[in-house]
Protein backbone atom coordinates (compact mmCIF):
# COMPACT_ATOMS: atom_id res chain seq x y z
CA UNK A 1 0.00 0.00 0.00
CA UNK A 2 1.20 3.48 -0.88
CA UNK A 3 -0.20 6.59 0.80
CA UNK A 4 -0.21 9.61 -1.52
CA UNK A 5 -0.08 13.26 -0.49
CA UNK A 6 -1.96 15.96 -2.44
CA UNK A 7 -1.77 19.74 -2.03
CA UNK A 8 -3.90 22.50 -3.59
CA UNK A 9 -5.14 25.99 -2.80
CA UNK A 10 -8.78 24.97 -2.21
CA UNK A 11 -10.58 21.86 -1.01
CA UNK A 12 -12.42 21.49 -4.33
CA UNK A 13 -9.13 21.54 -6.26
CA UNK A 14 -7.38 19.04 -4.01
CA UNK A 15 -10.36 16.65 -4.16
CA UNK A 16 -10.31 16.89 -7.93
CA UNK A 17 -6.62 15.93 -7.94
CA UNK A 18 -7.32 12.94 -5.70
CA UNK A 19 -10.05 11.67 -8.03
CA UNK A 20 -7.88 12.19 -11.12
CA UNK A 21 -4.86 10.38 -9.66
CA UNK A 22 -6.46 7.63 -7.58
CA UNK A 23 -9.96 7.32 -9.03
CA UNK A 24 -13.43 7.84 -7.59
CA UNK A 25 -12.97 5.01 -5.08
CA UNK A 26 -9.98 6.61 -3.37
CA UNK A 27 -10.09 6.80 0.41
CA UNK A 28 -9.10 10.01 2.22
CA UNK A 29 -7.06 9.26 5.33
CA UNK A 30 -6.44 12.78 6.62
CA UNK A 31 -6.73 16.46 5.72
CA UNK A 32 -5.30 19.63 7.18
CA UNK A 33 -4.60 23.24 6.40
CA UNK A 34 -1.01 24.09 5.48
CA UNK A 35 0.60 27.35 4.36
CA UNK A 36 0.14 26.36 0.70
CA UNK A 37 -3.59 25.53 1.06
CA UNK A 38 -5.23 22.16 1.85
CA UNK A 39 -3.21 18.94 2.22
CA UNK A 40 -4.84 15.51 1.85
CA UNK A 41 -3.38 12.07 2.51
CA UNK A 42 -5.19 9.46 0.40
CA UNK A 43 -5.02 5.81 -0.55
CA UNK A 44 -6.14 4.15 -3.78
CA UNK A 45 -9.19 1.88 -3.63
CA UNK A 46 -7.24 -1.13 -4.89
CA UNK A 47 -4.86 -0.80 -1.95
CA UNK A 48 -7.76 -0.75 0.50
CA UNK A 49 -8.98 -4.02 -1.01
CA UNK A 50 -5.87 -5.71 0.35
CA UNK A 51 -7.38 -5.40 3.82
CA UNK A 52 -10.08 -7.88 2.84
CA UNK A 53 -8.15 -10.11 0.39
CA UNK A 54 -7.19 -13.66 1.32
CA UNK A 55 -4.29 -14.03 -1.16
CA UNK A 56 -2.06 -11.70 -3.16
CA UNK A 57 -3.64 -13.04 -6.38
CA UNK A 58 -6.96 -11.34 -5.62
CA UNK A 59 -5.43 -7.89 -5.57
CA UNK A 60 -5.41 -7.92 -9.38
CA UNK A 61 -9.22 -7.93 -9.58
CA UNK A 62 -10.82 -4.70 -10.88
CA UNK A 63 -11.24 -2.02 -8.22
CA UNK A 64 -14.62 -0.67 -7.15
CA UNK A 65 -16.09 1.51 -4.43
CA UNK A 66 -16.81 -1.57 -2.26
CA UNK A 67 -14.20 -4.31 -2.63
CA UNK A 68 -15.55 -7.89 -2.80
CA UNK A 69 -13.93 -10.78 -0.96
CA UNK A 70 -13.08 -14.08 -2.65
CA UNK A 71 -15.56 -16.90 -2.37
CA UNK A 72 -14.53 -19.87 -0.17
CA UNK A 73 -11.78 -21.83 -1.93
CA UNK A 74 -11.24 -25.56 -2.12
CA UNK A 75 -7.90 -26.99 -1.25
CA UNK A 76 -5.72 -27.25 -4.31
CA UNK A 77 -2.28 -28.53 -5.09
CA UNK A 78 -1.07 -25.24 -6.56
CA UNK A 79 -1.76 -21.55 -6.28
CA UNK A 80 -2.14 -21.30 -10.06
CA UNK A 81 -5.18 -23.54 -10.03
CA UNK A 82 -6.76 -21.47 -7.29
CA UNK A 83 -6.30 -18.25 -9.27
CA UNK A 84 -7.85 -19.79 -12.37
CA UNK A 85 -10.89 -20.81 -10.37
CA UNK A 86 -11.38 -17.22 -9.21
CA UNK A 87 -11.25 -15.75 -12.72
CA UNK A 88 -13.89 -18.20 -13.99
CA UNK A 89 -16.53 -16.57 -11.78
CA UNK A 90 -18.72 -14.22 -13.91
CA UNK A 91 -19.34 -11.79 -11.07
CA UNK A 92 -17.54 -11.17 -7.80
CA UNK A 93 -19.84 -11.33 -4.81
CA UNK A 94 -19.72 -8.58 -2.16
CA UNK A 95 -18.51 -9.49 1.31
CA UNK A 96 -21.05 -10.80 3.75
CA UNK A 97 -22.60 -8.14 5.95
CA UNK A 98 -21.18 -9.71 9.09
CA UNK A 99 -17.66 -10.33 7.73
CA UNK A 100 -14.71 -8.37 9.15
CA UNK A 101 -13.93 -7.00 5.68
CA UNK A 102 -17.43 -5.56 5.28
CA UNK A 103 -17.20 -3.75 8.62
CA UNK A 104 -13.81 -2.30 7.70
CA UNK A 105 -15.15 -1.05 4.35
CA UNK A 106 -18.20 0.54 6.01
CA UNK A 107 -16.05 2.31 8.58
CA UNK A 108 -13.68 3.61 5.90
CA UNK A 109 -16.58 4.87 3.79
CA UNK A 110 -18.14 6.61 6.80
CA UNK A 111 -14.76 8.22 7.57
CA UNK A 112 -14.39 9.33 3.95
CA UNK A 113 -17.84 10.94 3.92
CA UNK A 114 -17.15 12.75 7.18
CA UNK A 115 -13.80 14.07 5.93
CA UNK A 116 -15.32 15.28 2.65
CA UNK A 117 -18.04 17.14 4.55
CA UNK A 118 -15.42 18.73 6.78
CA UNK A 119 -13.34 19.73 3.76
CA UNK A 120 -16.37 21.29 2.07
CA UNK A 121 -17.28 23.22 5.21
CA UNK A 122 -13.68 24.36 5.59
CA UNK A 123 -13.54 25.44 1.95
CA UNK A 124 -16.65 27.61 2.17
CA UNK A 125 -15.50 29.01 5.50
CA UNK A 126 -12.25 30.08 3.84
CA UNK A 127 -14.22 31.50 0.91
CA UNK A 128 -16.41 33.66 3.19
CA UNK A 129 -13.32 35.07 4.91
CA UNK A 130 -11.38 35.54 1.69
CA UNK A 131 -14.26 37.03 -0.32
CA UNK A 132 -17.00 38.53 1.90
CA UNK A 133 -18.41 40.45 -1.07
CA UNK A 134 -18.81 37.25 -3.07
CA UNK A 135 -20.47 35.52 -0.11
CA UNK A 136 -22.95 38.39 0.17
CA UNK A 137 -23.79 38.09 -3.54
CA UNK A 138 -24.26 34.36 -3.08
CA UNK A 139 -26.58 34.92 -0.14
CA UNK A 140 -28.57 37.44 -2.20
CA UNK A 141 -28.97 35.01 -5.12
CA UNK A 142 -30.10 32.14 -2.89
CA UNK A 143 -32.51 34.38 -0.99
CA UNK A 144 -34.02 35.52 -4.31
CA UNK A 145 -34.79 31.89 -5.17
CA UNK A 146 -31.97 31.02 -7.56
CA UNK A 147 -30.52 27.52 -7.37
CA UNK A 148 -27.09 26.85 -5.81
CA UNK A 149 -25.95 25.47 -9.18
CA UNK A 150 -26.68 28.65 -11.13
CA UNK A 151 -25.58 30.90 -8.24
CA UNK A 152 -22.20 29.21 -7.98
CA UNK A 153 -21.61 29.45 -11.70
CA UNK A 154 -22.53 33.14 -11.74
CA UNK A 155 -20.09 33.74 -8.90
CA UNK A 156 -17.29 32.22 -10.98
CA UNK A 157 -17.93 34.82 -13.71
CA UNK A 158 -17.39 37.77 -11.38
CA UNK A 159 -13.99 39.55 -11.15
CA UNK A 160 -11.69 38.58 -8.27
CA UNK A 161 -11.37 42.00 -6.60
CA UNK A 162 -15.00 43.01 -6.24
CA UNK A 163 -17.26 44.81 -3.81
CA UNK A 164 -20.88 43.85 -3.25
CA UNK A 165 -22.57 46.65 -5.19
CA UNK A 166 -20.46 46.18 -8.32
CA UNK A 167 -20.77 42.41 -8.10
CA UNK A 168 -24.56 42.57 -7.79
CA UNK A 169 -24.81 44.85 -10.83
CA UNK A 170 -22.60 42.48 -12.81
CA UNK A 171 -24.69 39.51 -11.67
CA UNK A 172 -27.94 41.19 -12.71
CA UNK A 173 -26.35 42.03 -16.06
CA UNK A 174 -25.39 38.38 -16.63
CA UNK A 175 -28.86 37.18 -15.65
CA UNK A 176 -30.49 39.77 -17.92
CA UNK A 177 -28.36 38.59 -20.82
CA UNK A 178 -29.18 34.93 -20.25
CA UNK A 179 -32.92 35.36 -19.60
CA UNK A 180 -34.33 35.06 -23.11
CA UNK A 181 -37.51 37.09 -23.62
CA UNK A 182 -39.71 37.56 -26.67
CA UNK A 183 -39.77 40.84 -28.54
CA UNK A 184 -42.94 42.65 -27.56
CA UNK A 185 -46.25 41.07 -28.58
CA UNK A 186 -44.69 38.88 -31.28
CA UNK A 187 -47.20 36.06 -30.73
CA UNK A 188 -50.12 38.41 -31.39
CA UNK A 189 -48.36 40.09 -34.32
CA UNK A 190 -47.21 36.92 -36.07
CA UNK A 191 -50.34 34.88 -35.44
CA UNK A 192 -50.58 31.15 -36.05
CA UNK A 193 -51.87 28.16 -34.11
CA UNK A 194 -50.80 27.95 -30.47
CA UNK A 195 -51.53 25.26 -27.88
CA UNK A 196 -51.27 26.26 -24.22
CA UNK A 197 -49.86 23.28 -22.31
CA UNK A 198 -48.95 22.65 -18.70
CA UNK A 199 -49.95 20.91 -15.46
CA UNK A 200 -53.37 21.06 -13.85
CA UNK A 201 -54.28 24.37 -12.23
CA UNK A 202 -51.54 26.43 -13.83
CA UNK A 203 -54.07 28.83 -15.43
CA UNK A 204 -54.27 27.69 -19.06
CA UNK A 205 -57.93 28.61 -19.65
CA UNK A 206 -57.65 32.11 -18.19
CA UNK A 207 -54.38 32.76 -20.04
CA UNK A 208 -55.97 31.54 -23.28
CA UNK A 209 -58.73 34.11 -22.80
CA UNK A 210 -56.17 36.86 -22.09
CA UNK A 211 -54.25 36.12 -25.29
CA UNK A 212 -57.50 35.94 -27.25
CA UNK A 213 -58.55 39.33 -25.90
CA UNK A 214 -55.26 40.88 -27.02
CA UNK A 215 -55.64 39.34 -30.47
CA UNK A 216 -59.24 40.60 -30.76
CA UNK A 217 -58.18 44.15 -29.83
CA UNK A 218 -55.37 44.04 -32.41
CA UNK A 219 -56.97 42.11 -35.31
CA UNK A 220 -60.69 41.84 -34.64
CA UNK A 221 -62.93 39.03 -33.34
CA UNK A 222 -63.43 37.53 -36.79
CA UNK A 223 -59.69 36.76 -37.04
CA UNK A 224 -59.50 34.77 -33.80
CA UNK A 225 -60.77 31.29 -32.88
CA UNK A 226 -60.67 29.23 -29.70
CA UNK A 227 -60.45 25.45 -29.39
CA UNK A 228 -60.48 23.30 -26.27
CA UNK A 229 -59.55 19.68 -25.61
CA UNK A 230 -60.60 19.99 -21.95
CA UNK A 231 -63.53 17.58 -21.68
CA UNK A 232 -62.35 16.09 -18.37
CA UNK A 233 -62.62 19.04 -16.02
CA UNK A 234 -66.16 19.86 -14.93
CA UNK A 235 -67.10 23.25 -16.39
CA UNK A 236 -63.76 23.62 -18.21
CA UNK A 237 -65.33 23.98 -21.65
CA UNK A 238 -68.11 26.24 -20.34
CA UNK A 239 -65.58 28.61 -18.76
CA UNK A 240 -63.84 29.16 -22.09
CA UNK A 241 -67.20 29.43 -23.87
CA UNK A 242 -68.18 32.29 -21.55
CA UNK A 243 -64.93 34.11 -22.34
CA UNK A 244 -65.52 33.52 -26.06
CA UNK A 245 -69.03 34.92 -25.87
CA UNK A 246 -67.77 38.07 -24.14
CA UNK A 247 -65.08 38.51 -26.81
CA UNK A 248 -67.32 37.60 -29.73
CA UNK A 249 -65.10 34.64 -30.62
CA UNK A 250 -66.27 31.14 -31.54
CA UNK A 251 -65.29 28.30 -29.20
CA UNK A 252 -65.21 24.68 -30.39
CA UNK A 253 -64.52 21.45 -28.55
CA UNK A 254 -62.02 18.88 -29.83
CA UNK A 255 -62.37 15.17 -29.06
CA UNK A 256 -59.65 13.45 -31.15
CA UNK A 257 -57.03 14.01 -33.83
CA UNK A 258 -59.54 13.72 -36.72
CA UNK A 259 -61.72 16.38 -35.10
CA UNK A 260 -58.65 18.62 -34.66
CA UNK A 261 -57.61 18.21 -38.29
CA UNK A 262 -61.09 19.11 -39.52
CA UNK A 263 -61.36 22.18 -37.27
CA UNK A 264 -57.93 23.54 -38.20
CA UNK A 265 -58.75 23.10 -41.90
CA UNK A 266 -61.95 25.11 -41.43
CA UNK A 267 -60.11 27.81 -39.46
CA UNK A 268 -57.14 28.14 -41.81
CA UNK A 269 -58.13 31.70 -42.69
CA UNK A 270 -57.93 32.92 -39.07
CA UNK A 271 -54.99 35.05 -37.97
CA UNK A 272 -54.76 33.27 -34.62
CA UNK A 273 -56.10 29.98 -33.26
CA UNK A 274 -55.60 29.26 -29.56
CA UNK A 275 -56.00 25.74 -28.15
CA UNK A 276 -56.76 25.26 -24.46
CA UNK A 277 -55.50 21.77 -23.54
CA UNK A 278 -56.32 19.38 -20.71
CA UNK A 279 -54.27 19.93 -17.57
CA UNK A 280 -52.21 16.86 -16.73
CA UNK A 281 -49.50 15.94 -14.29
CA UNK A 282 -46.04 15.85 -15.83
CA UNK A 283 -45.94 12.18 -14.78
CA UNK A 284 -49.27 11.25 -16.41
CA UNK A 285 -48.87 8.65 -19.18
CA UNK A 286 -51.68 10.33 -21.14
CA UNK A 287 -49.49 13.39 -21.58
CA UNK A 288 -47.64 11.76 -24.47
CA UNK A 289 -50.97 10.99 -26.18
CA UNK A 290 -52.08 14.61 -25.93
CA UNK A 291 -48.79 15.91 -27.31
CA UNK A 292 -48.94 13.34 -30.11
CA UNK A 293 -52.39 14.58 -31.12
CA UNK A 294 -51.12 18.16 -31.32
CA UNK A 295 -47.95 17.15 -33.22
CA UNK A 296 -49.48 14.78 -35.78
CA UNK A 297 -52.51 16.74 -36.94
CA UNK A 298 -50.84 17.99 -40.13
CA UNK A 299 -50.77 21.66 -39.06
CA UNK A 300 -47.85 23.32 -37.30
CA UNK A 301 -48.93 23.95 -33.74
CA UNK A 302 -46.59 25.93 -31.50
CA UNK A 303 -46.50 24.89 -27.86
CA UNK A 304 -46.61 27.52 -25.12
CA UNK A 305 -45.69 26.02 -21.74
CA UNK A 306 -47.24 27.63 -18.67
CA UNK A 307 -45.12 27.59 -15.50
CA UNK A 308 -46.57 28.21 -12.05
CA UNK A 309 -44.49 30.82 -10.21
CA UNK A 310 -45.44 29.23 -6.87
CA UNK A 311 -43.96 25.82 -7.74
CA UNK A 312 -40.66 24.56 -6.35
CA UNK A 313 -37.55 24.38 -8.49
CA UNK A 314 -37.57 20.57 -8.64
CA UNK A 315 -41.21 20.58 -9.76
CA UNK A 316 -40.54 23.11 -12.51
CA UNK A 317 -37.57 21.05 -13.70
CA UNK A 318 -39.80 17.98 -13.92
CA UNK A 319 -42.48 19.88 -15.84
CA UNK A 320 -40.01 21.33 -18.34
CA UNK A 321 -38.32 17.96 -18.83
CA UNK A 322 -41.67 16.30 -19.55
CA UNK A 323 -42.69 18.84 -22.19
CA UNK A 324 -39.33 19.93 -23.64
CA UNK A 325 -38.81 16.61 -25.42
CA UNK A 326 -41.78 17.54 -27.62
CA UNK A 327 -40.44 21.01 -28.54
CA UNK A 328 -41.48 24.17 -26.69
CA UNK A 329 -41.93 27.42 -28.63
CA UNK A 330 -41.92 29.53 -25.48
CA UNK A 331 -43.27 29.84 -21.95
CA UNK A 332 -45.50 32.01 -19.78
CA UNK A 333 -45.11 32.45 -16.02
CA UNK A 334 -48.46 32.45 -14.22
CA UNK A 335 -49.62 33.30 -10.69
CA UNK A 336 -46.89 35.88 -10.14
CA UNK A 337 -49.17 37.63 -7.64
CA UNK A 338 -49.25 34.47 -5.50
CA UNK A 339 -45.50 33.85 -5.45
CA UNK A 340 -43.09 35.12 -2.80
CA UNK A 341 -40.28 35.32 -5.39
CA UNK A 342 -39.85 34.90 -9.13
CA UNK A 343 -36.27 33.67 -8.75
CA UNK A 344 -37.20 29.98 -8.79
CA UNK A 345 -39.15 30.23 -12.06
CA UNK A 346 -36.57 32.48 -13.74
CA UNK A 347 -33.77 30.14 -12.65
CA UNK A 348 -35.49 27.20 -14.37
CA UNK A 349 -36.10 29.22 -17.54
CA UNK A 350 -32.48 30.38 -17.71
CA UNK A 351 -31.01 26.92 -17.11
CA UNK A 352 -33.35 25.27 -19.63
CA UNK A 353 -32.88 28.09 -22.19
CA UNK A 354 -36.60 28.74 -22.72
CA UNK A 355 -38.01 31.93 -24.27
CA UNK A 356 -40.27 33.85 -21.88
CA UNK A 357 -43.19 35.62 -23.59
CA UNK A 358 -45.52 36.83 -20.83
CA UNK A 359 -46.16 36.87 -17.10
CA UNK A 360 -49.61 36.88 -15.51
CA UNK A 361 -50.50 38.29 -12.09
CA UNK A 362 -54.26 37.96 -11.64
CA UNK A 363 -57.61 36.87 -13.10
CA UNK A 364 -58.56 40.02 -15.01
CA UNK A 365 -58.88 39.59 -18.78
CA UNK A 366 -56.82 40.94 -20.49
CA UNK A 367 -55.32 43.40 -17.97
CA UNK A 368 -53.34 40.85 -15.98
CA UNK A 369 -51.21 39.63 -18.90
CA UNK A 370 -47.90 41.49 -19.32
CA UNK A 371 -45.06 41.29 -21.82
CA UNK A 372 -41.91 39.84 -20.29
CA UNK A 373 -39.07 42.28 -19.65
CA UNK A 374 -35.90 40.66 -18.33
CA UNK A 375 -34.55 43.88 -16.82
CA UNK A 376 -37.77 44.65 -14.96
CA UNK A 377 -38.26 41.11 -13.69
CA UNK A 378 -34.70 40.71 -12.41
CA UNK A 379 -34.56 44.09 -10.68
CA UNK A 380 -37.93 43.34 -9.10
CA UNK A 381 -36.86 40.12 -7.40
CA UNK A 382 -33.69 41.40 -5.71
CA UNK A 383 -35.31 42.68 -2.57
CA UNK A 384 -34.25 41.93 1.02
CA UNK A 385 -35.97 38.90 2.54
CA UNK A 386 -37.46 39.22 6.04
CA UNK A 387 -34.83 38.66 8.71
CA UNK A 388 -37.17 36.34 10.61
CA UNK A 389 -37.86 34.15 7.57
CA UNK A 390 -37.49 30.43 8.42
CA UNK A 391 -35.84 29.97 5.01
CA UNK A 392 -32.99 32.44 5.63
CA UNK A 393 -29.63 30.66 5.49
CA UNK A 394 -26.98 31.05 8.16
CA UNK A 395 -23.28 31.02 7.24
CA UNK A 396 -22.61 27.40 8.38
CA UNK A 397 -25.50 26.22 6.20
CA UNK A 398 -23.99 27.54 2.99
CA UNK A 399 -21.50 24.68 2.76
CA UNK A 400 -24.24 22.04 2.91
CA UNK A 401 -26.42 23.83 0.35
CA UNK A 402 -23.60 24.50 -2.11
CA UNK A 403 -22.05 21.03 -1.75
CA UNK A 404 -25.34 19.39 -2.75
CA UNK A 405 -25.49 21.36 -6.02
CA UNK A 406 -22.80 19.36 -7.85
CA UNK A 407 -23.74 18.63 -11.46
CA UNK A 408 -23.44 19.89 -15.00
CA UNK A 409 -22.78 23.60 -15.10
CA UNK A 410 -25.26 25.78 -17.01
CA UNK A 411 -23.76 27.69 -19.90
CA UNK A 412 -23.69 31.36 -18.85
CA UNK A 413 -22.99 33.77 -21.67
CA UNK A 414 -20.85 36.87 -21.25
CA UNK A 415 -22.05 40.37 -22.23
CA UNK A 416 -19.79 40.57 -25.31
CA UNK A 417 -21.74 37.66 -26.79
CA UNK A 418 -25.15 39.18 -26.38
CA UNK A 419 -27.79 38.67 -29.03
CA UNK A 420 -30.27 41.19 -30.33
CA UNK A 421 -33.33 39.10 -29.46
CA UNK A 422 -32.98 39.50 -25.71
CA UNK A 423 -35.35 41.98 -24.12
Amino acid sequence: MKVRKFLAATSHEVLRKVKEELGADAVILSNKQVPGGIEIMALAGKDISMLTSDTPHEVTAPSSAVRPTASPRHKSASGTEQTATIHKQPETQPPAADSPGAHIIQEIQAMRQMLEEQLTTMGWSNFSQRDPGGMKVLRTLLSAGFSPLLSRHLLEKLPADRDFEQSLKKTISLLTLNLRTATGDEIIEQGGVYALIGPTGVGKTTTTAKLAARAVIRHGADKVALLTTDSYRIGGHEQLRIYGKLLGVSVRSIKDIEDLQLMLHELRGKHMVLIDTVGMSQRDQMLAEQIAMLSQCGTKIKHLLLLNATSSGDTLDEVISAYQKHSIHGCIITKVDESASLGIALDAIIRRKLVLHYVTNGQKVPEDLHEASSRYLLHRIFKPSPENSPFSLQDPEFALIMASSAGDQPAIRQPERAEADHG
